[in-house]
């Protein structure tokens, strides 16, 4: 049985970052926020509009296998959750403070799963 992780703030470890493609990552922040109970954490988008990145729990990048996506994982040294985007070029969709401290992993997981079928669902009908 897959155990979800806490989502914890982003403490001394710092948090994981799991980015996805816009288009699927918009998705998959629209299905977390309907979720009975199931919260989103703080989300980044490039400036360019290619990209979002989901805050996850650091040590979550271990074990992190979702096609389609990558998870940096910080080892106690990246991403620390602050009002200043922090990477250069980038802004926050949800910014930390407006959500959860940190997205579940195994919920994003789902949602992204979700969020997939339903691109291809809509491309399929092109």
């Amino acid at each position: 049985m897959e155990t979800s992780q806490s989502n914890d703030p982003c403490d001394d470890e710092g948090c994981d970052l799991v980015t996805v493609p816009a288009r699927q990552g918009l998705e998959a922040v629209d299905i977390l926020r309907r979720g009975a109970g199931e919260a989103v954490g703080p989300v980044l988008h490039d400036d360019g509009g290619g990209t979002l990145g989901f805050v996850v729990p650091a040590g979550t990048a271990a074990g992190w296998d979702v096609p389609g996506s990558t998870c940096t994982g910080t080892e106690g040294r990246g991403l620390r959750l602050n009002p200043v985007p922090p990477v250069e070029g980038s802004d926050w969709l949800l910014p930390p403070g407006e959500a959860e401290l940190a997205t579940d992993p195994v919920v994003l997981r789902r949602a992204l799963g979700e969020a997939a079928r339903m691109i291809e669902a809509a491309d399929s009908c092109r």
